[in-house]
């Protein structure tokens, strides 16, 4: 397909007036960018016509692939019928609708779903609706929200503030006396000789010791996604979630589960909450998945146990002041309920569960490769972490080992493009998180993709530093 643009003009407006999410300042104005072209199934074209697998699904959003047909006709319709309503006063069926089946889908209780326009504003609705439900049932002090290390729970304030990404410096103020960061739950990096079993007791206690240093009458929720995704795919020990929402309900304490990466199949299932995980927040925060990226939406579900002790005759008359001017687009939400209705069809959430042993075996196999340090992932989301830090003497400075292991996931992308595939590196980590449809076939092009990549870039830091990483 012949790119229906002037691509010269294209990259010029991009890089003279594009200020896009995360820009890399030094480079800002020549940032020279791929030019994604279109897309179809699990494959997106570049400005040259190369086939690439998208391995990272966009950004772990585009679960039903790309190119359905069916999708843009259900857009367009409701474009046609109603583009738009004011959600503060009316309603329409596509968020009413919507609200329903979110509420049909999700584990426990969670029956009252705020719509949004993404991940980052219904994290924020849930972090207000923490806040609102405390002082209705007039525990004012109840307010401290926390959280852990290496968790992404948005760039809005509220996200960015239980936001706990380590290795990017923070050159935002973004500070607060009520948001607290817990220790890193990433198995891999424990002490060397701690057993799996020592280092989840271990963070479970971190969370206990943190509600019981500031109080429980001071601790309004804990919030944690099951899976760090853009924190690099960190999976917690066994067991780790289900004892800490225990711990939340023995000091009351609310649970606030982001499953916008984990939610809408990824792992196999509607929700992983209860499904994988085994536990029942008191909210679920989704987004991505829900329109497998074709519109952006999010939703914040709120348990009914919590709605009924502010509503009615519990409220004090009082308004939940909060909301978008987009909450509920029907446009957005006609789009959720076909993408929904698609991978029902599809029966996706059984053929993740299929495909699935099998995308973490050709991952897990990636360890054996000696640039790797670690291979980690469930269902369909992955991640390998590549380094050469230990056998250069640089790497002993902070600012020189983030250089080195930026430059060595720029390598290994910029190889694997050339081959076929998008890995979108987070510094040394290539995370994977491909549409629900891929197959056995194409996991295996994918991860041959990969591997060849990653070899290609240990040769380069072989050649070019002088030094032997086999």
């Amino acid at each position: 397909m012949k790119p229906p643009h002037d691509l010269e003009r294209v990259r010029a407006d991009d890089n003279q007036n594009w200020f896009h999410p995360w820009e890399y300042m030094p480079d800002a104005g020549h940032a020279d960018r791929a030019i994604a072209s279109h897309g179809e199934g699990i494959y997106v074209y570049d400005e040259h016509g190369q086939q690439l697998i998208d391995g990272p699904g966009g950004m772990w959003c585009v679960q039903i692939g790309y190119g359905r047909r069916e999708m843009a006709d259900a857009i367009a319709e409701q474009v046609l019928r109603l583009p738009y309503m004011n959600p503060f006063s009316l309603t329409s069926a596509p968020p009413a609708e919507l609200a329903a089946r979110l509420a049909a889908l999700a584990p426990g209780d969670l029956k009252h779903v705020f719509l949004t326009t993404g991940g980052s504003t219904a994290v924020d609705t849930a972090l207000r609706f923490v806040h609102f439900y405390n002082n209705i049932r007039m525990r004012p002090d109840k307010k401290h929200i926390i959280s852990r290390a290496n968790a992404y729970h948005g760039s809005t304030y509220l996200g960015a503030l239980v936001t706990g990404k380590d290795r990017e410096q923070n050159w935002f103020d973004v500070a607060s006396p009520f948001a607290h960061l817990l220790p890193h739950v990433n198995p891999a990096r424990r002490p060397r000789g701690q057993s799996i079993a020592a280092f989840c007791a271990e963070k479970v206690n971190d969370l206990e010791a943190k509600i019981e240093e500031l109080g429980a009458a001071q601790v309004g929720a804990f919030i944690a996604e099951p899976i760090q995704a853009s924190g690099g795919v960190i999976v917690p020990p066994e067991g780790y979630l289900k004892r800490c929402w225990e711990v939340c309900r023995k000091h009351d304490v609310l649970f606030i589960a982001d499953e916008v990466v984990t939610g809408f199949g990824r792992l196999g299932h509607w929700f992983a909450s209860k499904d994988v995980f085994g536990i029942e927040p008191d909210m679920i925060i989704c987004a991505k998945g829900l329109t497998s990226g074709y519109l952006p939406l999010g939703a914040c579900l709120v348990s009914d146990r919590l709605f009924r002790d502010v509503a009615g005759a519990q409220a004090r008359g009082a308004s939940f002041g909060h909301g978008f001017t987009y909450s509920g687009h029907p446009v957005c939400c006609a789009a959720a309920l076909k993408n929904i209705e698609i991978m029902e069809r599809e029966n996706l959430l059984a053929h993740v569960r299929e495909v699935a042993p099998h995308f973490q075996r050709r991952l897990r196999e990636l360890a054996e490769i000696p640039m790797v340090f670690d291979v980690r992932g469930m269902g369909l989301v992955g991640c390998v972490e590549c380094t050469v830090a230990h056998l250069l003497e640089a790497a002993h400075d902070d600012e020189a080992l983030l250089t080195l292991d930026t430059d060595l996931g720029t390598r290994i992308d910029r190889h694997c493009h050339a081959l076929g595939l998008l890995v979108r590196p987070l510094v040394n980590q290539c995370v994977f998180s491909p549409p629900l449809t891929i197959t056995h076939e194409e996991i295996d092009q994918m991860f041959d993709k990969l591997r060849e990549g990653i070899l290609r870039t240990m040769h380069d830091i072989e050649q070019e530093f002088g030094i032997k990483v086999a």
